[in-house]
């Protein structure tokens, strides 16, 4: 069976049943039709074509394997006094390994008129092992990419593309993605951090001063060309009344890692499985209910209305790219387990209470965070000029996503 959303395919002969508390929607059964490109009009125009036979799929290897964290409480900033106002503002909170687990194998479509196209696949657990919760994230992925890639916009090049999908007898959900790279921002950093301790160790004092430069104007070129392209995916997405809510470094995929081909370098966000669909008439029926823990944050921080919910959620996904950023200058410019992403945000919210400026003090005092200093200060501090924006306490201060893109540090104007 294929997951899908009622109002981007219809067919009169199927039969449909309901995921009660979904937002995703509709599952069709025995949907055995080589592909499928049909329109139905309702509050919007929905209109995709996928493979959803597993016959026109070759699997390949395992990949490998992740899960996904569980929002459990927002009491992260221990040891401080704040309101409720204050915790809904900063969006802290602690995380529990969730029950759903994602696989990842390669392929390639096998038949047809995209016969050979390179393929990965998303593999979500049944019912029996994932629970319902599995199969409401397919729908909700699926159903997002599906009106995503409706748009009469065309195809945003910063966000994966969904080429397909069927289900197995034992009721796993297998999504198929055009495979456009299998490195994300995550093996960037690591493989770059990992490559900065090797040269240490082997005697930095041995480079050539100019290549140790030109080194580090590559890098710092290729990571705000990164952080460029995953904010533009965000802009798309929040331009057609999407969030994200998972943004990180592994949910953006990379089609080269080499810091020599920048040129050609083309982020792409994936992991939409908890997007939220914030356009004015959702907001005002059925919120969904993998949205319920950011409309409580939503209230906590004054924001009741469907216009201030949404600026909300938008201020939300910024602030989450805002940790992108921190992730992508503290790993990528330092040695291998200086720093690692929860450390990071334990620094930024608990410890200077998101004082960029305290911050920046308190790394230059450790010389192994001097070049994400220096990354930052380009420009004349333009990085943490924007840092500060995007994590701004206040969620109405935040910039919007386009404004992020066309600032001077992401816009490159500072290299």
């Amino acid at each position: 069976m294929l997951l899908t959303a009622p109002d981007c395919f219809s067919s009169s002969h199927l039969p449909f049943a309901s995921i009660k508390n979904s937002t995703a929607a509709v599952i069709l059964k025995r949907f055995r039709l080589s592909s499928v490109s049909q329109t139905r009009t309702s509050r919007r125009l929905c209109r995709a074509s996928l493979i959803t036979s597993p016959d026109s799929f070759e699997v390949g290897r395992l990949i490998g394997s992740y899960g996904f964290m569980n929002i459990t409480s927002y009491s992260g900033l221990r040891d401080i006094e704040y309101s409720s106002g204050d915790l809904g503002r900063l969006g802290v909170q602690d995380v529990g390994e969730g029950s759903v687990k994602i696989r990842l194998y390669e392929g390639r479509i096998a038949q047809g008129p995209l016969k050979g196209t390179s393929v990965m696949f998303k593999v979500y657990p049944g019912q029996r092992t994932g629970g319902i919760e599995a199969d409401m994230m397919a729908a909700n992925e699926l159903n997002a990419h599906a009106f995503l890639q409706s748009s009469s916009k065309g195809l945003c090049q910063n966000l994966v593309v969904l080429v397909g999908g069927f289900e197995t007898k034992t009721g796993e959900q297998w999504l198929a993605f055009r495979s456009d790279g299998k490195y994300s921002a995550a093996d960037y950093a690591k493989l770059t951090s990992e490559k900065i301790s090797k040269n240490h160790s082997a005697g930095e004092s041995s480079w050539n001063r100019f290549e140790k430069e030109q080194i580090l104007k590559r890098r710092r070129y290729f990571v705000i060309k990164l952080f460029q392209g995953a904010m533009s995916g965000l802009a798309y997405m929040h331009d057609h009344d999407r969030l994200h809510q998972s943004l990180g470094p592994s949910s953006v995929i990379l089609n080269t890692i080499v810091e020599k081909d920048a040129a050609y370098l083309v982020p792409r966000l994936r992991d939409l499985s908890f997007s939220v669909d914030i356009s004015f008439q959702n907001l005002e029926e059925d919120p969904g209910t993998f949205s319920e823990g950011l409309w409580r944050r939503a209230a906590a921080a004054g924001a009741f209305t469907p216009m201030e919910k949404r600026a909300f959620g938008i201020a939300d996904d910024v602030y989450e790219a805002g940790l992108l950023l921190a992730y992508l200058a503290f790993v990528t410019f330092c040695e291998a387990n200086v720093m690692d992403s929860l450390s990071l945000q334990r620094l930024l919210e608990s410890t200077f209470r998101l004082d960029l400026q305290a911050t920046r003090e308190y790394c230059l005092a450790d010389d192994r965070l001097l070049e994400a200093v220096k990354f930052l200060d380009l420009g004349e501090g333009a990085g943490w000029e924007l840092l500060q924006a995007m994590l701004n306490p206040d969620f109405q201060q935040r910039p919007i996503a386009e404004a992020v893109i066309n600032h001077r540090f992401t816009a490159g104007a500072v290299l």
